[in-house]
């Protein structure tokens, strides 16, 4: 979600190499792509919805409505919706620790992915008991179910990992304190994108208004940063696969 969607295709387009097309959805959404491949969508919907400027992960769902429910009586928060948008229907929600996330209905962009050279590397969440949190999702989203096509659940080197036909595209890590001031520390899903020189994307986001938030890993190993935007949403960008340890983190 962003305020102004020309200035937010700007500055991705500079800094990550997208290229924006309009969407079904509607002239306040346009889509990013990366030679061809569909990365990333923004809204210029922060405003009306009363919704911070951020990067939200949404998760495909057979039903809405249905997803919605599980997710009321679990104890978590439906915020916006759902709401029927050009081809689908989506809903803004928060888990019980208060990270936020979509759920969409329908098929709006073809062959979406994460986990490729040029789609989303992958998303964390970051939250106060990970294996709570694994459960949650797990019911609402219907993860380690037996339907075919559904992601897998596996606790590898002290994280969850969800998987879907075999890549790993999340992680779910322990520790976030609920009531921090600092969004690193909050529970929060956080998204990584590829770049093929990080150097570069930092410069350039820099010289395009963002600014850094969290240093290169000091162990060397890892070429990450993660940066805010001009409006204020957090990404962090990468040069390394992230299977099988998805090992950056901030």
């Amino acid at each position: 979600m962003a305020r102004d969607l020309p200035a937010a295709e700007e500055f991705y387009s500079q800094v990550l190499g997208w290229a924006f097309r309009p969407t079904r959805l509607g002239e306040e959404f346009s889509v990013g792509f990366l030679d061809g491949t569909p990365v990333a969508g923004i809204g210029a919907l922060a405003d009306s919805l009363a919704v911070a400027v951020a990067w939200t992960p949404y998760f495909a769902v057979d039903d809405a409505d249905a997803t919605a429910a599980r997710i009321h009586e679990r104890s978590a928060t439906v915020a916006v919706g759902p709401l029927s948008f050009g081809t689908g229907r989506a809903a803004l929600a928060a888990d019980r620790d208060g990270a936020v996330f979509g759920i969409w209905q329908g098929k709006a962009i073809p062959d979406w992915s994460m986990g490729t050279d040029k789609a989303p590397a992958w998303l964390e969440l970051r939250t106060r008991d990970a294996f709570e949190a694994a459960i949650f999702y797990a019911e609402v989203l219907d993860w380690a179910c037996a339907q075919p096509g559904c992601c897998q659940v596996a606790y590898e080197d002290d994280h969850v990992v969800l998987r879907h036909q075999g890549d790993a595209v999340a992680r779910i890590t322990g520790g976030a304190v609920g009531e921090a001031p600092d969004p690193h520390i909050r529970p929060r899903w956080h998204v990584y994108f590829y770049v093929p020189d990080v150097d570069f994307a930092v410069r350039t986001a820099v010289g395009h208004g963002g600014r850094v938030v969290g240093p290169a890993d000091p162990s060397g190993t890892e070429d990450w940063v993660t940066l805010r935007d001009p409006d204020g949403g957090l990404f962090t960008v990468t040069s390394n696969d992230p299977d099988p340890a998805l090992a950056p983190r901030d």
